[in-house]
């Protein structure tokens, strides 16, 4: 089978792989759909070291059907045919981190992340551990179930830090595929959500998925601005996803505000002294956990939220070079890989 590779220059390469067996304890995945992360593009460019090689599948947003399952699998855990999502880590399985669903941050330092350390699902197949599936709802595409594997579910996961925020002003820095689900998440739970891009197209898809006001920072002063729309009170919520909004971010936050930084590179800088009358909580997220990932898919079914509008474009295999040059330029929404 082919699978998609990133050599680390800017370029794709669809190599050759032998198409994957299951061990004892895992499952082979046909792929239906495959979501194209920013994150992706970190590796595209050959920007960061992630410590993953040049012969590694991409991909981190995998959704499909069981293929295929290795001995020791119970049918309850899993069965040829079955819907499902993927969550894209697994760890040890013994500590604390892992037990309680966070196998990311794995105690014993074995996690594993589809992509970086191990194969991903840009390609027709993929083998994982059958501990790492989890139910697609019959009410939701293959294609929503990507999403909600990363980007939508990193959304989800930043809220969840947030906690409560019906009722709340939030704002939202960044209109792309992770900020539009955060706009959209977060006004399912009943935020009033201020929407912040450079992209007014972007801004535009905002109010499409419950933004209440939309603001282009790059047009108006946005102190003044915000200070007009969240009144008296300040900035209650902030989720920043574009990782270069943090001054701008602090700059707004009101007294007792929380703050959830989920963008990546991302830099936050405050000075204690000019601070700490304002009694902040500064935070980060890392994606989700696999019962805050079946939550979320859960979430959107009893809401009926249009996740598949997060994409715009959709893609086979063979156009991958194609793909990855429209989304390096980022101006655009969601690309999904089709099987």
């Amino acid at each position: 089978m082919q699978g998609i590779t990133f050599p680390g220059d800017g370029r794709v390469v669809l190599k050759e792989f032998p198409a994957p067996q299951p061990g004892p304890g895992e499952v082979v995945v046909r792929m239906r759909a495959s979501g194209m992360c920013g994150s992706d593009l970190h590796f595209y460019r050959g920007a960061v070291s992630f410590g993953g090689s040049a012969d590694t599948i991409q991909g981190h947003e995998p959704c499909g059907d069981v293929h295929a399952v290795g001995e020791g699998v119970a049918p309850d855990t899993a069965s040829v045919g079955d819907r499902v999502m993927i969550h894209h880590y697994w760890g040890c399985d013994v500590c604390e981190q892992c037990r309680s669903g966070w196998p990311q941050m794995c105690d014993r330092g074995n996690a594993q992340t589809m992509s970086i350390t191990t194969h991903g699902g840009h390609a027709p197949y993929a083998v994982v551990p059958a501990r790492t599936l989890l139910p697609l709802p019959d009410g939701l595409s293959y294609k929503a179930g990507a999403a909600i594997g990363c980007g939508t579910g990193t959304a989800w996961g930043g809220l969840m830090r947030l906690g409560d925020i019906g009722g709340k002003t939030l704002v939202v820095f960044g209109q792309g595929p992770v900020g539009l689900s955060g706009t959209m998440l977060a006004s399912a739970l009943g935020a009033r959500v201020i929407a912040v891009d450079v992209n007014n197209s972007r801004l535009e898809r905002a109010r499409a998925f419950g933004a209440s006001e939309v603001v282009n920072s790059a047009e108006v002063d946005l102190s003044t601005t915000i200070a007009d729309l969240a009144g008296r009170r300040g900035v209650e919520l902030i989720l920043e996803t574009s990782g270069v909004a943090g001054a701008d971010a602090l700059s707004i936050l009101g007294k007792w505000g929380r703050a959830c930084f989920i963008g990546l590179p991302g830099e936050v800088h405050f000075r204690t002294e000019e601070q700490y009358k304002k009694q902040w909580t500064i935070m980060t997220s890392w994606t989700m956990s696999t019962i805050q990932q079946r939550r979320c898919a859960e979430f959107v079914v009893e809401h009926g939220l249009p996740i598949d509008d997060l994409y715009t474009h959709s893609w086979s295999l063979d156009q991958a070079a194609e793909a990855y040059e429209w989304f390096d330029k980022q101006s655009d929404g969601k690309g999904v890989f089709e099987f």
